[in-house]
């Protein structure tokens, strides 16, 4: 009995301890249950609660409606509309070819739109959203909704989408928006703006849609969606609606615009109008042109190949990318160039028996025209190159550079386009820079002779010679040509201005800039574009030129023997009215011969229109503008001299060279201009050639300051939407 009760003591000892035991490890799990409760609640709670809420709340960009462009008068030139877009995600697509043969019936796809979107699946990583098709009219995308379910990685949205309602007129100046590249990612990433561009497709490539791309795209909204485990939608927490972009108010006129163009007929060539109180370009051709419309959802080879392997050229911007001798029409800037250096007076007479020589050589008039004693009025008006031959020599080739400059010849102008290229102003120093070997670099007097005229190594941009005749028109007063007139910001209708004011004043003395003006109006009166203006309800006041495109070598100018790119260049600058300019234009027309029968005919449309233009803007679309901003649209010599310089073909001695406005001759071989080629010729032998460095190229256009708060963490937001934590 005494065994059996021992017994029992030890199993009720063994069974407490086993349950202390049990307990103390129950007490324990449950300190370590709370301990890491306590981890995951309190001390890892805001790591843990941005994962989850990474996991929970998507973030979705909403794109901006990009700002308008409008002319003067509020004519719209670039707009959007909103349509529908099907696009794909490769990825959850499975097999596209399947997935196209299956969609094709409720949504034709063309076989164009097909391998287009196949391209770009290669071109792109596989969860990348690509459009499929663009355009799509309500009965498409409603019979689409209905069969959505059965194509995952497929979905209908809506979008703005560009559009240029006047096609080619001033395709240069407007420019075209395009798919954004691999380099606008990585430029926009530098800016820190790449966030402010997630949900956009597209951004500015030419024009004003590129150097004003800031403005017009506006800021990125955000919405904040949450999501199930799936990631389909739930509810929205929070959205920020996105900011549209500023309309851009061009300076150019749309009607002034279309008569330039027109006038230019089949031709090609390029042609400035500038306001010369305000710096406000009114017109800027370049013909050919080409439709926008084509680059918005990515050219088509077919029409590509058309554009870019066209002799024509038809998507060089002329007046700001190419460059040329600019021939007589220079000779004003010479002349005042000569009465300010106190060189030659303007009443200073001397003898023109119909050439100059100049170290053995005779450097002749157009057709041996002889204009016997001649003043500085007189030289203009009739042209004569001998006059300004001997100018040549008695400037000299550095302070024709410096005084010229002043002008914006050779020079950067501003202008609120990209692309711009400074062309040759030549110097002494120019020259020791540009060739290699030192006896290239050595400046000749000869040189300096076919400068005077326009010639030689003389290099502009039409942009260049009409801010000049616009600084001119001015009596020297300096303004920065400009595009855009305002921006208007689309919420509260409130237009900014562009200032206008002077950048500087040129110290010219007035009765010098009289003399020039003065000849300039005979030049229109009596002179080389007489029967251009004959008739003219206004007076005007202008320069007719002749550049020449090749060297001939001594031989005979003959324009019906050349071939039709061979042919000289026809130019005119001038201003109207003369006693109170209110439009300066400069233009040239390529291959088209002499500047007084083809090229003053044109200046005399557009100042016809723009003196005398309609009280209402030309048909097309328009905007009625906020209130506040009103519509901003408010040849032969003189008679017994024996001369003629419209003849078809001058004899000159042997060696020498058929160049400038009027048959000038020298003994320098001239430009053949080939589309964005600002390279000085060659010297002729026995000198030997040098080889000339390009131009410098011209910095894009200035960015206006943003509109609104920079949105540069938007990108963090996004990226960080964007790593969802895998369950």
């Amino acid at each position: 009995m005494f065994e059996f009760k021992k017994t029992g003591q030890q199993q009720k000892q063994r069974f407490a301890l086993r349950a202390w035991v049990g307990g103390l490890f129950a007490l324990a799990c449950f300190f370590v249950l709370v301990g890491r409760f306590w981890y995951l609640q309190v001390d890892r709670y805001e790591g843990l609660s941005e994962r989850a809420d990474r996991n929970r709340i998507a973030v979705v960009p909403i794109a901006p409606r990009r700002g308008e462009i409008l002319d003067r008068n509020g004519v719209v030139m670039a707009r959007n509309y909103r349509t529908y877009t099907l696009e794909v995600v490769p990825g959850h697509a499975g097999d596209i070819n399947a997935m196209l043969e299956r969609l094709t019936p409720i949504v034709y796809v063309s076989p164009g739109d097909q391998r287009r979107f196949k391209r770009r699946v290669l071109e792109s990583g596989r969860y990348a959203s690509l459009i499929l098709r663009n355009n799509l009219n309500d009965t498409e995308a409603s019979w689409f909704a209905a069969h959505a379910y059965e194509f995952p990685g497929v979905e209908l949205r809506a979008r703005w989408v560009r559009e240029y309602p006047q096609g080619a007129t001033a395709g240069h100046v407007v420019g075209f928006i395009g798919r954004i590249s691999e380099n606008d990612v990585e430029a926009l990433e530098a800016a820190g703006q790449l966030g402010n561009y997630r949900g956009t497709d597209v951004i500015g490539k030419k024009g004003i849609e590129k150097s004003w791309e800031e403005q017009l795209h506006g800021q990125t909204g955000i919405e904040e969606v949450e999501v199930n485990a799936s990631g389909r939608p739930v509810r929205t927490l929070h959205r920020r609606d996105p900011v549209p972009g500023v309309d851009i108010m061009l300076s150019i006129d749309l009607g002034l615009q279309r008569v330039a163009e027109e006038a230019f007929g089949d031709q090609r060539g390029a042609l400035v109008a500038i306001d010369p109180d305000t710096g406000e370009v009114l017109a800027f051709v370049s013909k050919p042109s080409f439709d926008p419309n084509l680059f918005i959802d990515g050219i088509d080879v077919e029409n590509w190949r058309l554009l870019n392997e066209s002799p024509d050229h038809p998507l060089i911007n002329r007046p700001l990318y190419g460059t040329y001798p600019i021939g007589s029409t220079y000779k004003p800037f010479v002349a005042l160039a000569a009465l300010e250096l106190g060189v030659r007076s303007a009443k200073q007479r001397i003898s023109d028996p119909g050439y100059y020589e100049f170290g053995g050589q005779r450097f002749r008039n157009a057709g041996g025209a002889a204009y016997g004693m001649t003043d500085m009025h007189r030289a203009i008006v009739v042209s004569s190159d001998t006059y300004f031959y001997s100018l040549g020599p008695e400037i000299g080739v550095d302070r024709l550079h410096d005084f010229s400059k002043q002008f914006g010849f050779g020079q950067i102008t501003g202008i609120d386009l990209d692309g711009e290229r400074a062309g040759i102003l030549p110097s002494i120093e120019w020259k020791r820079k540009a060739y290699k070997d030192r006896k290239q670099q050595q400046w000749y007097a000869g040189e300096t002779i076919s400068v005077a005229v326009g010639q030689g190594y003389n290099s502009f941009t039409l942009l260049q010679l009409a801010q000049a005749t616009s600084t001119l028109a001015n009596s020297g007063a300096y303004r920065r040509p400009h595009l855009v007139h305002a921006t208007r910001d689309t919420r509260t209708g409130v237009a900014t201005p562009t200032p206008s004011t002077p950048d500087y004043l040129i110290p010219l003395k007035q009765e010098n800039v009289d003399v020039i003006k003065n000849a300039m109006v005979g030049v229109v009166r009596s002179g080389t574009a007489r029967r251009a203006f004959a008739g003219a309800a206004y007076q005007a006041a202008g320069k007719t030129g002749t550049a020449q495109v090749f060297s001939l070598r001594g031989s005979k100018y003959k324009a019906s023997e050349l071939d039709e790119r061979l042919r000289d260049h026809a130019l005119f600058m001038g201003f109207a009215p003369a006693d109170k300019p209110r439009i300066a234009v400069a233009l040239l027309v390529e291959n088209a011969g002499w500047g007084a029968s083809v090229a003053a005919p044109v200046a005399r449309t557009v100042f016809d229109y723009w003196l005398s233009r309609p009280a209402t803007p030309p048909v097309g679309s328009r905007v009625v503008l906020p209130s506040g901003v009103a519509p901003l649209s408010e040849s032969a010599p003189e008679a017994g001299t024996g001369a003629t310089p419209e003849a078809d073909s001058a004899s000159v001695p042997d060696g020498a060279v058929v160049t400038g406005s009027e048959g000038v001759t020298e003994t320098e071989p001239e430009f053949r201009w080939v589309p964005g080629s600002d390279k000085p010729p060659a010297p002729p032998r026995p000198r030997p050639v040098p080889k000339a460095t390009p131009a410098p190229q011209a910095p894009t256009a200035t960015r206006r300051p943003s509109t609104g708060p920079a949105l540069s963490d938007l990108d963090d937001l996004f990226k960080a939407s964007e790593k969802r934590v895998k369950p």
